[in-house]
């Protein structure tokens, strides 16, 4: 007899678990609350997959074994609440996925610095030819790669939302880089939930396991005080510890496993000590999996780091523009406003989270001459800085605050598009953002 499966929503996780599921047998239901356009339709149509698009009826999920759920798709809807109070069990795409897979698992979570962490570690374990892939709330779907490809390792960046719906899933190597307030539209504004949210990736590794942490993040260390961690915990520190990683004198200091590896990050091409951090976990990760000292400082000096993530894109009349669009919090501008020496043009706004953006009033005080509000709604950034800085101007369009910035920016300094916002009042998302400004700069 066929298990069934219900996959809520259409996106790049929700296909993915559905083409999983309809290999490994089941009876497959897909359902979008919006319009599936006419290629998904034919994905799903060659696949074999029965959907269903403009609503979510009950009467089809109700009878399923397993519903997954899309990460986008929010715990307080009421298909979820009616699935949940009948007893259904709803998963996340994440955990289906690894139901389906033997390979090692390493899982990065964080509210910044993961999608670096990732990729690093990705590129420093493909280097060293190892058999891996990359997934989780980056590149193809982790179900889709699981249904199409066979990988031995995965390196899994993974999101509160894709936590949010976990049961049983349980990485070999788990990260989280830092926890600070984001997203609390999503946790009833309350950063204790978001916090739980986080931690969920260590709820069900063994003994066997290793937990990476931050050490200097006061809301990691305070919330593992009152958490259940039965893996080794790695703590990833900026003064000397004795087992762990930290700096000292350019290079990595990695205790583990009752040897020490020192690891030099000289030519590291990523600035900040927030990358400092990131590829302190990367290496970390490597030395675990016993990659040699050489082959991560090789990989460390050709990485190129995040797209939308302080990627530098031109340099005219001697300013410089980067596309920090990916900072869609505080602390990420945070870190990007700290890692740039001078006098900046902020390029700011969006979908506020429920930010606080006080933290970011030294950095400004200090560092930025202009900001160019970018957003359908600017008030709360606008009380928060206007007299703060000198120039403080509304916009309603990237090309319109390229242009303005353009205009206020002079010789060695700095345009930053960082938004510490959601993208999603005036673009598709950050990605979208961020090309736009790419576009936008090209432009001038």
């Amino acid at each position: 007899m066929y298990k069934k499966l219900a996959v809520l929503g259409a996106g790049e996780s929700g296909v993915g678990a559905a083409i999983l599921g309809k290999k490994n047998g089941y009876e497959v239901f897909l359902s979008e609350k919006k319009k599936i356009d006419t290629k998904l339709k034919n994905i799903l149509s060659t696949e074999g997959i029965k959907w269903e698009s403009g609503k979510h009826s009950i009467e089809n999920l109700i009878s399923a074994d397993y519903v997954v759920k899309s990460p986008g798709i929010s715990s307080n809807t009421q298909v979820i609440k009616s699935l949940k109070e009948k007893g259904k069990n709803v998963i996340s795409e994440i955990e289906f996925a690894a139901l389906h897979t033997s390979a090692i698992l390493i899982g990065i979570t964080g509210t910044n610095g993961k999608t670096t962490t990732t990729l690093l570690t990705y590129q420093i374990l493909k280097d060293a030819g190892l058999n891996v892939g990359i997934a989780g709330n980056i590149g193809n779907s982790f179900s889709l790669q699981v249904a199409k490809m066979d990988f031995d390792i995965y390196v899994l960046e993974i999101s509160s939302f894709q936590l949010d719906d976990i049961h049983r899933f349980s990485p070999h190597i788990a990260v989280i880089t830092n926890i600070t307030e984001d997203h609390l539209d999503r946790y009833n504004f309350n950063f204790e939930n978001y916090v739980k949210a986080k931690l969920k990736i260590l709820k069900n590794q063994s003994r066997k396991d290793f937990f990476l942490f931050n050490s200097n993040d006061k809301t990691i260390m305070k919330a593992l005080e009152h958490t259940n961690v039965k893996a080794r915990k790695i703590p990833i520190s900026e003064i000397p510890i004795n087992e762990g990683v930290y700096t000292k004198n350019k290079n990595f200091i990695v205790k583990l496993k009752n040897k020490t590896t020192m690891i030099n990050y000289t030519n590291f091409t990523l600035s900040g000590r927030h990358n400092l951090l990131n590829a302190m976990a990367a290496s970390t990760i490597a030395s675990i999996l016993d990659i040699s000292k050489d082959s991560v400082r090789e990989s460390l000096t050709h990485f190129k780091g995040a797209p939308h993530r302080m990627e530098k894109v031109l340099t005219i009349q001697r300013v410089t523009y980067i596309d920090d669009s990916k900072a869609t919090n505080t602390n990420a501008t945070f870190f990007a406003l700290d890692s740039i020496d001078t006098p900046i043009v902020w390029i700011a706004g969006g979908v506020d989270k429920g930010n606080n953006y006080n933290p970011l009033l030294p950095l400004v005080r200090k560092k930025v001459k202009a900001i160019i509000c970018l957003g359908i709604n600017n008030e709360k950034l606008c009380n928060t800085f206007q007299n703060v800085v000198n120039i403080l101007v509304e916009t309603q369009s990237m090309s319109e605050a390229v242009k303005i910035s353009n205009k206020i920016a002079l010789a060695k300094e700095t345009v930053l598009l960082s938004p510490a916002c959601a993208s999603f009042d005036l673009f598709k998302n950050y990605e979208d953002r961020g090309n736009q400004f790419k576009e936008a700069v090209r432009n001038l």
